[in-house]
């Protein structure tokens, strides 16, 4: 891909039926993966901090590229009443060796963090050390209906705000057997408007059934190519209530945004490591 500031990736590196579908584990899962894609959701360090063996097994998949990871901040500190700040440093330093290849943190706060909680959020914030970016994920409808009232925080600490768009889900085939469960655990809330500080960064559920999902990936092929003209950093983040197809929509996303920002100014993804036996895009 020719421009830096854009990322498209996954919400893992590895699941059950990609590896001998699109990916291969030689020398690793993680480094078939970053053939393709160049940054990744890291929703494993929402459950537990790696261990250092992990992180140099990583470090290593990804020596040498602009590989970015978005790792979530553990749930211990932005989940619980009383955050573990002890955590949060254990966690930094954790990961520290993968600075060359650290893209946005996710913070991601639950539903039930409110307005009131603000000074609550801005304690946990404010414990990152400098130079670390993030970008705020936020859940409570409020911080939708008035957007106003965030701003102070994400532009105090030069915070980008996640966009999480489920409406292909939820606008789309409800009847999917594919979907139902994403319809009770998946938040069903306005779509961002705005990006802030220079970050465009989106969680974008798609349908398994492609013709729900076209109008709302032409919505964003158009917003990133806007976003990418005014040098914004873009990571989307493809997902699917069936992990077993996020691969596939993901090329079919950037071959879509290369026809709306110009063939000549975005190159193709790289083949897939696995040969595809049928045509994809």
């Amino acid at each position: 891909m020719q421009i830096d500031h854009y990322n498209i990736g996954l919400p893992a590196w590895a699941f059950p039926g990609w590896t001998g579908r699109f990916f291969t584990n030689k020398p690793s899962a993680l480094a078939s993966y970053a053939t393709v894609f160049n940054t990744v959701e890291g929703n494993t360090t929402f459950y537990h901090i790696p261990d250092m063996q992990s992180v140099e097994k990583w470090r290593q998949a990804v020596a040498s590229t602009n590989f970015k990871f978005c790792f979530k901040f553990p749930r211990t500190i932005t989940h619980e009443k009383t955050p573990n700040l002890n955590d949060l440093k254990i966690f930094v330093d954790r990961i520290a060796p993968l600075t060359p290849n650290l893209g946005p943190f996710l913070l991601q706060f639950p539903a039930t963090v409110g307005p009131a909680d603000i000074p609550f959020m801005e304690s946990i914030i404010k414990q990152v050390p400098t130079g670390l970016r993030c970008a705020l994920e936020i859940r409570h409808p409020a911080f939708f209906s008035q957007p106003e009232l965030l701003e102070p925080l994400l532009n105090k600490y030069q915070l980008g705000r996640v966009c999480m768009d489920t409406r292909p889900v939820f606008h789309g085939n409800r009847h999917h057997p594919e979907v139902t469960a994403a319809l009770h655990d998946k938040p069903d809330l306005p779509v961002l408007a705005k990006a802030y500080n220079g970050l465009v960064f989106v969680r974008l559920l798609l349908h398994p059934d492609l013709v729900s999902n076209d109008i709302y990936v032409q919505q964003w092929t158009n917003r990133i190519s806007q976003a990418l003209k005014a040098n914004c950093d873009c990571f989307m983040m493809i997902h699917c209530p069936n992990n077993q197809h996020c691969p596939s929509l993901a090329y079919d996303f950037h071959e879509q945004l290369r026809v709306d920002h110009g063939e000549d100014k975005l190159s193709p993804l790289t083949p897939w490591p696995i040969p595809q036996q049928h045509q994809l895009l």
